[in-house]
């Protein structure tokens, strides 16, 4: 059994109610670089190893235990802000853990405007550029489809497209293969785990609570969000 973390941004949080006097969104997915660099603190400190889902994936097809080195905890983040590059980056780097970022292939070096209807504040996402930093920082991109949208709601043949040419792309920004993908908003159905095998990734995340073992479909795991207000209790709870 395999917990994998669910990270979106590390960054500053913004106050509940901004300048203007509106009401900051979706705040709790925000974790703070102080909070973000606790966990990983922790982690390493219970010798927890952080992964990505390369290795998360060579563990959960291991059938003997004994084929596993130490505890292992998958660590995943969706959209590709740019403040993973800047505040997750240096943290994981210091204890020596990996992580797979999700990226969302055609808005990459633009922002968040999928969130924009929610009244959502823009951030930055990372260039193509920036992904090759991160993956030269040790870490892993995997797929978040083109334009980060909900499969289930989608013509077929658009889904198909969304998680194919994302992977494509994401390869050629990189040079590196997108092995790993990622539902939009935890949306899909058993035509799109068809279309993600089709499409060659080795897994797909969802936004299902669980941790991850052999019984799990590698199409269909289950993650640990961990939001804005995980303590460390809470944190250690959640993995253990």
């Amino acid at each position: 059994m395999i917990p994998i973390l669910t990270y979106h941004q590390i960054d500053r949080i913004p106050p509940k109610v901004g300048a203007q006097g509106v009401r900051a969104k979706y705040r709790s997915l925000i974790v703070s670089p102080a909070s973000f660099a606790r966990q990983m603190w922790l982690l390493k400190t219970l010798g927890y190893r952080g992964v990505n889902m390369s290795e998360v994936m060579q563990y959960l097809r291991c059938e003997k235990t004994t084929e596993r080195h130490g505890k292992v905890v998958g660590i995943t983040f969706d959209d590709g802000y740019q403040n993973n590059l800047t505040h997750a980056l240096p943290v994981l780097q210091r204890y020596g853990f990996s992580s797979t970022c999700y990226a969302v292939s055609r808005l990459a070096g633009q922002t968040n405007r999928w969130d924009a209807e929610r009244g959502v504040a823009s951030k930055p996402l990372m260039t193509a550029v920036e992904m090759c930093e991160w993956i030269a920082g040790g870490q892993e991109v995997g797929s978040h489809t083109q334009h980060h949208v909900n499969l289930s709601l989608i013509d077929r043949g658009i889904a198909k497209d969304e998680m194919t040419k994302s992977k494509n792309e994401l390869e050629a920004m990189t040079g590196m293969d997108c092995r790993h993908f990622c539902y939009p908003y935890g949306e899909y159905d058993f035509d799109h785990i068809m279309m993600a095998r089709t499409a060659g990734y080795d897994s797909a995340t969802t936004t299902e609570h669980g941790i991850a073992d052999s019984s799990h479909g590698v199409f269909e795991l289950p993650r640990i969000g961990i939001l804005k207000n995980t303590n460390l209790w809470q944190f250690w709870r959640a993995i253990a």
